[in-house]
């Protein structure tokens, strides 16, 4: 590994990445029922996401309340919750004149030089030159399509980096 004694992080999203939404470009649109959001969460993701060599955590809007509706519905435990603190006036311009996602800062900062991959849908490259900057240590930033969640290509993208470190 990369000098640190701890395992890589991994940052979770929730909508696009765990619970897929939008329409694929090249599939006919699904029907979906108010009441059928969190039906959509994959049962098999929960422990294909444990599998990997990493401590997961949360790094979603949905906050604690990942912990209460989500992980137990996929096999998951209690998982660590990054808040979102409120950016500051200066941050805000930075982040609009780079280009960057509002989490991107927050979760450089939540590593603290921790190897991190973080899975989300609105990742771009912007972000991904900002961390490489500002994080001292190694990151993947991995954008999953938000139509189809995390697919098996994803889960191979994930676990080989996570092994490599």
């Amino acid at each position: 590994m990369t000098g640190h004694t701890e395992r890589p992080l991994l940052f979770l999203d929730v909508d696009g990445p765990l619970l897929p939404f939008g329409e694929d470009p090249q599939r006919e649109p699904r029907v979906a029922t108010p009441d059928s959001h969190l039906a959509r969460l994959p049962s098999e993701v929960g422990r294909r996401l444990a599998a990997l060599p990493c401590d997961l955590v949360w790094a979603t809007t949905w906050e604690d309340e990942a912990n209460v509706e989500i992980a137990p519905r996929i096999g998951l435990p209690h998982l660590p919750v990054v808040n979102w603190p409120e950016p500051s006036d200066e941050h805000e311009r930075e982040d609009r004149w780079f280009g960057l996602h509002w989490k991107t800062r927050t979760l450089v900062n939540w590593a603290a030089g921790r190897p991190f991959a973080w899975v989300d849908d609105e990742i771009t490259d912007a972000d991904r030159d900002w961390v490489s900057t500002h994080h001292g240590g190694r990151a993947l930033l991995h954008h999953v399509e938000s139509f189809r969640g995390l697919a098996d290509e994803d889960f191979a993208a994930l676990d080989q980096w996570l092994r490599a470190l």
